[in-house]
């Protein structure tokens, strides 16, 4: 069996109409260091409040996190819910559009796995 069949790639379409392929404008939606991490978190783990964000995150400045999160506010793969308390509480959570994407980060997941285990 070769390599294409171990992978299963022999199965799939070319792209017969490059001017179609949605990628540069998924890469918009997800694309960047931290955008695919906090969809992670917030699939697989929930709500989170900001600080439970940044600190999932490690490395990332408030600044750089406030941006993150509102540009995936603004393409609706994540919702932002304040309540009305002193201090306020905001937390965010994963869209159903975003939680289409959990088989896509399971696959990463496998994709990855499969890897380290040829290099062993």
């Amino acid at each position: 069996m070769n390599q294409d069949q171990k992978l299963n790639v022999s199965n799939t379409q070319p792209i017969e109409n490059e001017e179609l392929c949605p990628m540069p404008d998924i890469a918009k939606l997800i694309g960047g260091k931290w955008k695919l991490i906090i969809l992670q978190i917030l699939i697989f783990k929930g709500k989170k409040r900001f600080n439970q964000l940044r600190r999932l995150l490690g490395g990332i400045t408030q600044t750089m996190l406030t941006n993150q999160l509102r540009a995936l506010e603004s393409d609706g793969l994540v919702e932002r819910k304040v309540f009305a308390e002193v201090p306020p509480r905001v937390e965010y959570t994963a869209t159903p559009r975003a939680m289409a994407l959990t088989n896509m980060f399971k696959a990463m997941h496998q994709w990855w796995v499969e890897g380290q285990e040829k290099l062993r």
